[in-house]
């Protein structure tokens, strides 16, 4: 971790263009995104941490869509285009306004909410699938868990407790999840564009 900070830490400094640097930790379900992001906070004064999961779409527009679910899972579960245009543009153009589409669970509903960005902030951005063709080009540096199989399947399974019992857990993680990992993987190969591999375990 202290080598992740100490590049980041560099990048930041070399920093040139008058807008926020933009950080995506990347990696699949159970590899450690949201430790290690807590792990990089304080960098700087005003840095910003922004979790690609607040801003999933309403269920039914992700689920019993007639797609497969690992499709649904990995075209539907964001409005990809959405926050291209009010998320990742607006920080690359450095606008300090941001208004985003957050996603309410409790009442499955979308809620915009303003969010200011300093213009010397670090943007540290974490999810899965942050590496897709339609957001790469967003980011100025990107770091890649790559944990384990079997240490990621333990981690989530235990976990998520919210999806039900133990086998409903399996039955969805492989019905749903780990088949858009594996399209995710073939399609995108997220290793080869990132700036920084971490192997964690």
């Amino acid at each position: 971790m202290d080598t992740v900070r100490q590049v980041i830490e560099t990048a930041y400094a070399s920093h040139e263009q008058e807008r926020p640097i933009i950080v995506a930790i990347d990696g699949l379900s159970g590899a450690g995104k949201t430790t290690l992001v807590n792990q990089l906070r304080g960098i700087v004064p005003n840095e910003m941490i922004f979790h690609i999961d607040d801003f999933i779409v309403e269920r039914s527009r992700r689920y019993d869509t007639g797609e497969p679910e690992a499709i649904e899972y990995y075209t539907l579960q964001w409005d990809v285009d959405l926050l291209v245009e009010t998320l990742f543009k607006p920080l690359q153009e450095g606008q300090a306004t941001l208004t985003l589409p957050y996603y309410d669970r409790d009442r499955d509903e979308v809620i915009n909410r303003t969010v200011e960005i300093a213009p010397t902030a670090i943007v540290l951005i974490e999810g899965i699938f942050l590496l897709r063709d339609e957001w790469r080009a967003y980011f100025d540096y990107v770091v890649y868990l790559d944990c384990p199989q079997e240490v990621r399947y333990e981690r989530v399974l235990n976990r998520d407790t919210y999806i039900g019992d133990l086998s409903e857990r399996l039955d969805k993680y492989e019905r749903r999840y780990w088949p858009g990992e594996t399209h995710y993987l073939k399609t995108v190969n997220p290793k080869a564009k990132a700036d920084h591999i971490i192997r964690s375990s």
